[in-house]
């Protein structure tokens, strides 16, 4: 114990050094240590306010949940102030759990029974009070068919802005060539129905796939979907063979208006769409001239969907100096090459971006955050003949993209990382974000040599959880970036798990950590 100590302190005094170099943007405030129930996994972090938050702990894992919820309460520094067991069960019959939600002060447990005499699979809600135990009697505010146990309808949640409506959708089950199919239900924060209405869209289950649906704070509900026009679902000739649509349902579900998404000879590669509180729409994505999964440029398109006016869209391709930041110089001078003889084909693009946020700026515009992610598999024969299946998990660079009211790119940066991780879902990897003022702030893992003098931008090393470190970026309103070294994980004892964190206050984020049984919270206060 003493030689790993002597050890670590040679390890870090490159951090140490770093971080006194400059004040760090953040104080850290650790929690208690504590020892998770066997066999158990923190699923979701519900914020509180000021005073504490709450977390719903499952048994077994996210592929094979057991028929037991903890219930848990934490003070604002992090210390576990109550427990409760919730038994997924009854009437001697096995729930299923769906959420835990915080409604107008209220906490919900939301669950749902097959009833396989019936088949039917009804949803369910349940008030928790104060002390974590469950208040009152389970209501049942939605069913489906369920044909059985394989082919039952699915429930989501979605709560506008405001928290002043909520929005249950149901996924209904339909065969094959059949017409999408699902059902909308709109409640206020008291879970008293609005309105409810049933859809099937004149498009068969293979030609169209539901991507996001939203409520506002009238109640309307906009969904974005996918038409495709056949099943390769790509391209055909060169020009996709895809297009995005908006379906408006407003006044209590009976006005329906459907806009059409269509960049013609380019491709739509990601979008998704924010209500705005004057009743607009903002829509803004990701445009490839290749492909569907690479990105050149960005789409924004603000409209009334429930007019169906659009008022403005605009393509903007990205300046070549970023799409080439990080090539090396044969690369780029190729790159730029073609790009100036228009070959397509080798014209530079980035590589598998997914959108995480779109957020709306206060004049208009919209703040677009991608991180590039993928999975690879790899299969292995052994002697015998049997094979082993083996997935790598990439979660690199993100990239933060500020746009205009015009449309037009303000600015754009490049946050580099490398996370890459196999057979374990990339549970450590990604990252969480935090926005403070008028900056933006980036947690996740990151190799210690990629902070100190050892690292630069255009080598990064992997992500290693014997020398990992949280690293904190803090992005301002020009786009200019600093990281700074956070706090090392094996000084805190934990290996950090950015999916879990969020932010939980205007100047407050919560961070969570675990190893092995142990887990434990700490608190970022920004000044």
């Amino acid at each position: 114990m003493i030689y790993w100590r002597i050890s670590a302190l040679f390890l870090f005094l490159p951090l140490w050094a770093a971080a006194q170099q400059y004040e760090l943007p953040a104080k850290v405030i650790w929690g208690d240590e504590l020892k998770e129930p066997s066999g158990s996994y923190i699923h979701k972090v519900v914020s509180a306010g000021t005073s504490g938050f709450y977390a719903i702990r499952r048994k077994g894992n996210d592929a094979n949940p057991g028929g037991e919820v903890f219930f848990e309460y934490y003070d604002i520094d992090g210390k576990l102030k109550r427990t409760e067991s919730y038994e997924l069960k009854y009437s001697g019959k096995k729930l299923d759990y769906e959420d835990f939600i915080l409604l107008n002060g209220q906490l919900y447990l939301l669950v749902s029974f097959n009833n396989q005499a019936k088949q039917k699979n009804y949803l369910f809600y349940q008030k928790i009070n104060s002390r974590l135990q469950s208040s009152g009697d389970l209501v049942k505010i939605g069913e489906v068919d369920a044909i059985n146990r394989y082919r039952e309808g699915a429930f989501d949640v979605s709560i506008s802005r405001d928290s002043s409506h909520m929005l249950v959708y149901t996924q209904l089950p339909s065969k094959k060539d059949e017409p999408e199919r699902f059902s909308l239900q709109v409640f206020d924060n008291q879970f008293k129905e609005l309105w409810q209405k049933s859809v099937a869209l004149p498009y068969g289950d293979d030609n169209f796939a539901v991507e996001e649906y939203r409520i506002d704070d009238n109640g309307n509900v906009y969904l974005l979907g996918v038409i495709y026009q056949d099943r390769s679902r790509v391209r055909r000739q060169g020009r996709p063979t895809y297009q995005y649509t908006i379906i408006a349902y407003s006044q209590q579900g009976q006005d329906v208006q459907e806009v059409r998404v269509d960049l013609k000879d380019k491709f739509i590669t990601d979008l998704t769409f924010r209500p705005q509180r004057d009743g607009n729409l903002v829509c803004a994505g990701f445009f490839s001239e290749k492909n569907n999964y690479s990105i050149k440029g960005t789409y924004y398109l603000r409209l009334n969907a429930l007019t169906k006016e659009v008022l403005q869209s605009t393509t903007k391709t990205f300046d070549l100096d970023f799409l080439t930041e990080y090539m090396t110089q044969g690369a780029s001078e190729r790159a730029r090459e073609a790009e100036e003889r228009g070959d397509k084909d080798r014209a530079p693009e980035l590589y598998r971006y997914n959108l995480d946020e779109l957020i709306l700026r206060s004049d208009g515009g919209a703040v677009l955050v991608a991180e590039q992610y993928f999975v690879r598999e790899r299969i292995y024969r052994y002697w015998d003949g049997t094979l082993r299946y083996d997935y790598f998990y990439f979660y690199n660079d993100i990239i933060v993209v500020n746009v205009r009211p015009d449309g037009e790119i303000e600015w754009t940066t490049r946050i580099p990382k490398r996370q890459e991780t196999m057979n374990d879902q990339g549970i450590f990897s990604s990252y969480a974000m935090a926005t403070v003022r008028d900056r933006f702030y980036f947690i996740y893992n990151d190799n210690m040599r990629n902070i100190t003098s050892e690292g630069d931008r255009d080598r990064r090393y992997n992500l290693n959880s014997r020398n990992a470190v949280v690293a904190i970026t803090e992005v301002r309103k020009d786009g200019a970036q600093t990281t700074f070294p956070l706090f090392a994980n094996n000084d805190a004892d934990i290996i950090t798990r950015p999916k879990v964190c969020r932010q939980t206050g205007s100047r407050r984020m919560l961070v969570y950590g675990e190893r092995g049984r142990n887990f434990r919270f700490a608190r970022l206060e920004f000044p």
